[in-house]
């Protein structure tokens, strides 16, 4: 699975965990999103639009505001990559505390800290070490946090969302140099959720420590 499948899936997968409410608000939104971080500018641009008039209406809307805050670090990316050190930063920062904010706003949805904790987990990939440490850690801390939140359901889900989220666990751990920690995880989602897609890279891990390089981005909206 691609960097962007995996994104994709791990926060469908972690709203198989929660309450089935009418016109959830990712269900507004994440298809444009995971087009626009595809690619499609028009996609993003709506689902950006989106994230504001919902904001405009009520600015403590905390889905809006996470999913609002990871458009603008996608964007901030987008600008450093253009040598828009200015823009970048700027984004980056207001983009930040929005998902920090909406976080505060609202701690224990998982709507909010899995949108939250993917994101962050992407973009440190491309981080100085001394910057992207500690935003892996919160990232970490956020997946840990949500596992904590299903631990009453999590043997009802299906393979799929367990697999998804004792990845980015067990890859976490691993980048933030918990090995121990890191291990563990990948042996549970080779046990839990052993028909997951990600069981052939935690086997490769455990055998090899090392992971699978991503081949870029592809399967967008893969996983309902």
């Amino acid at each position: 699975m691609t960097v962007i499948a995996w994104f994709v899936a791990l926060i469908m997968a972690a709203a198989q965990g929660t309450t089935n409410t009418p016109q959830r608000f990712d269900y507004l939104v994440r298809a444009d999103f995971f087009a626009g971080f595809a690619g499609d500018e028009a996609r993003f641009k709506r689902a950006m639009e989106i994230c504001e008039q919902t904001l405009a209406e009520n600015p403590k809307h905390a889905e809006a505001l996470v999913w609002h805050g990871s458009g603008l670090l996608m964007q901030s990316g987008a600008a450093f990559l253009k040598s828009d050190i200015a823009t970048g930063r700027a984004l980056f920062d207001r983009g930040l505390k929005e998902m920090n904010d909406a976080v505060e706003l609202a701690p224990d949805n998982v709507a909010v800290l899995i949108p939250r904790a993917a994101t962050l987990f992407e973009a440190t990939k491309n981080m100085p070490v001394d910057v992207a440490r500690p935003l892996l850690q919160s990232a970490v801390s956020h997946y840990k946090h949500v596992l904590e939140i299903q631990a009453p359901i999590f043997s009802t889900l299906g393979d799929h969302p367990k697999g998804e989220l004792l990845f980015g666990l067990a890859e976490g751990s691993a980048r933030l140099g918990d090995l121990e920690k890191a291990r563990n995880y990948f042996e549970r989602l080779t046990k839990d959720a052993p028909t997951s897609g990600q069981v052939p890279k935690a086997r490769q891990w455990i055998e090899t420590g090392t992971l699978p390089a991503s081949k870029g981005p592809s399967c967008v909206g893969c996983h309902k």
